[in-house]
């Protein structure tokens, strides 16, 4: 680590996968909004790359919140028989293209990045170019659910199989302090009642598990327990998700403005994590937070 990037305290957000969950995200920024926190970086995974995407367009969080209100997992796919999938993300690349236009990346008004899986190699792939609708269908298309995506030759899937929270892609666009928008935890998944139900909830708890040690490197985490919403349909609920994510986030405030107005601690904190030649502590690394 160069001292440049000690005394960075450009702020980064990354929104995690969570299917219908991902209402909640939009609280989170509302929060954020609220107390004039500027968001220099956005980074998405699955629900969280569609809602990253109309944020760092500059579409707004009500208007977003609006959209959300409407969808369900069976409104943003079509059903399509296929060998490697039984859904397409067809709906979804509309949504995105009647709000946002066939826009690019790199035309983001908050610079972003959205994660997808190459199912071939494993890879982690992070667009930070290129059609944006094409980027966040890859990104939300959950394996042996839907079709994968082809795109530049690669065949690409949900982007929660490597990193449903991506904190650090947002710290290789330049990001210094990192705030991680985390969709619920390990707990108890409503009795499925068919085949895709099963593939949810494993794919759920194993993305959970996962999202526990990703995590760790952000700065602040806000953190929601929703175990008793649905990640495919929460019809009837968007404002008690919505209200999770603000309460949250709003409880994180202190940390933030701490980050924010009490830089030199946190220069501190960084020099001395890279200087001293001992592992610190767990229990006292936490309470950076």
């Amino acid at each position: 680590m160069d001292i440049k990037s000690l005394f960075n305290a450009k702020i980064g957000v990354a929104l995690g996968g969570g299917g219908a969950k991902g209402v909640a995200h939009i609280g989170v920024l509302k929060a954020l909004e609220e107390a004039g926190v500027e968001i220099n970086y956005l980074a998405g995974t699955s629900v969280g790359a569609m809602i990253a995407s109309m944020y760092a367009f500059n579409v707004n969080i009500d208007t977003i919140a609006s959209i959300a209100r409407d969808l369900t997992l069976a409104q943003i796919t079509t059903f399509k028989i296929n060998k490697r999938g039984f859904f397409t993300a067809g709906p979804l690349r509309k949504i995105l293209i009647q709000h946002l236009g066939e826009v690019n990346i790199e035309d983001a008004v908050i610079p972003l990045a959205i994660v997808a899986t190459d199912i071939n190699s494993g890879e982690e792939v992070i667009f930070t170019e290129g059609p944006l609708a094409d980027a966040v269908c890859a990104s939300a298309s959950i394996p042996g659910v839907y079709i994968p995506m082809i795109l530049n030759g690669r065949t690409l899937v949900d982007g929660g199989i490597v990193r449903n929270v991506p904190v650090q892609p947002l710290k290789a666009m330049g990001a210094g302090v990192i705030i991680a928008s985390q969709l619920g935890g390990l707990g108890a998944y409503d009795e499925p009642k068919n085949v895709l139900d099963v593939m949810r909830n494993a794919f759920d708890i194993a993305l959970s598990h996962r999202t526990n040690e990703e995590v760790k490197e952000a700065d602040i985490l806000i953190a929601m327990d929703l175990r008793d919403f649905s990640i495919a349909d929460n019809t009837g609920r968007h404002d008690e998700l919505f209200s999770m994510g603000y309460d949250a986030a709003v409880k994180q405030l202190i940390n933030i403005a701490w980050y924010r107005q009490s830089n030199i601690l946190l220069y501190l904190w960084r020099i001395f994590s890279v200087l001293t030649p001992f592992k610190v502590p767990e229990c006292m690394k936490r309470t950076k937070k």
